[in-house]
């Protein structure tokens, strides 16, 4: 019985090592990276978050910068913006 609570008892103890080495910030063994795959650089600058805006006339979700605005909504094109809100 004494056995079989200490077999318990590393198991236990191993899963936690092992969820501490998995942490992003621990250092350990890194998953390799495809060869297609850039490099960090450090210092890099890092892609600002933007802004996601639904079209009028479709719904479809397009970041603001690739959005076209006419009549105070947003579209996903030209097209739609001509065609103007769905009713």
């Amino acid at each position: 019985m004494r056995n079989i609570l200490l077999f318990i008892l590393f198991l236990i103890g191993l899963y936690y090592v092992r969820r501490a080495l998995r942490r992003p910030g621990a250092p350990g063994p890194q998953a390799p990276r495809q060869d297609d795959e850039p490099a960090p650089q450090r210092g890099a600058p890092v892609a600002e978050i933007e802004q996601m805006v639904a079209c009028a006339h479709c719904g479809l979700h397009v970041p603001e910068s690739e959005s076209v605005r006419g009549g105070g909504s947003f579209y996903c094109s030209e097209e739609h913006r001509r065609l103007g809100p769905r009713s």
